[in-house]
């Protein structure tokens, strides 16, 4: 454990900079074009391009040595970021560069990704799984908790290349925690190859032959397409009520219910079958999300909210672990990258799709005169955001139905028989050593 947290502390500072980073550049990006339009496309071109190739990252993690792929990373991910400094220092006035340097940035990062959550099954036993996957989503989350804060506070006494800076000297950290712990384990076996597109296919077919795996890919993948409302509808949904101060206090209330769920699973872990604990989640995390759109009341909005995202980790770690045990090491990075491209498609889906369902669809039938003003209106209300509200409440509802899927899938449970065989073996083993 002991070279997992070298590793962990170095990925924390470096997401805590990336963190800042992406809060400083948004702002800097709409004060100098005043265009909400350029803000996503920054945001897009960090974000696609790491779903988009980390399929590829994933076999690069298979084929090499995952320590120096995490530090070719970080290294390179860096040289984008350092392109924007240099670009701001000579005084270029133009989007370009800022978008340049951002799609260069995702490229690196969809190189460490598959590496960093590989190794976590090289340093790491079966029992551990569960709180290493905790600690990683408390760093994860950390960028949206500490670092909006932290880049208000320097912003105010200086610019974005400080930030830039900053973010830059981070990574130095992260390679060298990385690079120690690389000297204290074994060199990875060197394994044929088989080209890099048999390769991706094998993780492919690795996910689609297991119907357990695949079970939990499509459930997470839908998990991922209803955090994106969330994340997108939510800010609309009380701005129509109340003002920018407001979203930005829910939004950190987001970022503390994850990162409540998170601490708890990182020191106490997770106690009891993995694919109940599931399958309880994420029916919690649609109750909850269905709370958050009921009526105008922010206090119960925040509530819903923060239990949403609180109950969220608790489903990342199980399908993490369940998904890790029943995949073999030499395996981990291809499988890991492919799982990442077909849930992180979920998100892009309701990225694309809400706005629409909400403008054109939802918040029409919600309207004073709406079609649903004289039945669901007289439950939630109608008016400016109850159509956004209803879309939660139907999009809970779904969500809850999907986790309930788990407890009946005979591939989730196949997948938790396995994972008590594979720790009883482990203990046998240990008390065998003693």
């Amino acid at each position: 454990m002991k070279k997992f947290m070298m590793i962990w502390i170095g990925e924390l500072i470096s997401s805590i900079g990336s963190g800042m980073t992406a809060f400083a550049l948004s702002i800097y990006v709409y004060e100098m074009t005043g265009s909400v339009s350029y803000v996503s496309l920054v945001t897009l071109l960090a974000y696609l391009p790491t779903i988009l190739l980390s399929p590829l990252g994933g076999v690069l993690a298979d084929r090499y040595d995952r320590r120096i792929l995490m530090i070719i990373g970080d290294l390179f991910s860096g040289l984008g970021l350092l392109y924007i400094l240099w670009q701001i220092q000579v005084g270029a006035g133009s989007m370009l560069p800022i978008l340049i340097g951002v799609t260069f940035n995702a490229v690196f990062v969809a190189l460490l990704e598959p590496s960093y959550r590989a190794t976590i099954t090289d340093l790491l036993t079966q029992e551990e799984y569960d709180r290493a996957s905790g600690m990683v989503q408390m760093a994860g989350n950390a960028r949206y908790l500490l670092s909006p804060a932290l880049a208000g506070i320097l912003l105010a006494v200086a610019d974005i290349r400080l930030i830039l800076v900053l973010d830059i000297s981070t990574f130095f950290i992260t390679i060298t925690m990385v690079a120690l712990v690389r000297k204290t384990i074994q060199k990875p076996v060197k394994r044929e190859t088989q080209g890099f597109l048999t390769e991706m296919k094998q993780g492919f077919t690795v996910i689609t032959e297991n119907k357990g795996i695949l079970s939990l890919v499509i459930i997470m993948a839908f998990v991922c397409f209803f955090i994106g409302f969330v994340q997108t509808l939510t800010g609309p949904m009380v701005l129509a009520v109340s003002d920018a101060r407001t979203v930005g206090i829910l939004e950190s209330v987001c970022a503390i219910g994850m990162l409540v769920g998170s601490v708890w699973i990182g020191f106490v872990g997770i106690r009891g079958g993995y694919a109940r604990v599931l399958c309880g989640a994420g029916i919690f995390c649609g109750v909850f999300m269905a709370l958050a759109g009921v009526n105008r009341n922010l206090w119960v909005t925040g509530i819903g909210i923060f239990l949403f995202f609180l109950s969220l980790p608790f489903m990342n770690t199980c399908a993490d672990v369940l998904v890790r045990v029943n995949i073999p090491n030499e395996l981990q990075g291809r499988v890991w990258g492919m799982i990442s491209l077909l849930t992180q498609a979920g998100t892009v889906l309701a990225y694309a799709s809400c706005g629409v369902l909400a403008d054109y669809l939802f918040e029409p039938m919600l309207a004073e005169k709406g079609i649903l003003a004289g039945s669901v209106g007289r439950l939630i209300g109608t008016g400016e955001g109850r159509g956004i509200g209803f879309l939660l409440i139907l999009s809970g509802i779904g969500m809850a139905l999907c986790a309930s899927t788990i407890g009946h899938s005979r591939g989730v449970r196949a997948l938790q028989k396995n994972l008590e065989e594979q720790k009883e073996k482990e203990h046998v083993l240990k008390a065998s050593e003693k």
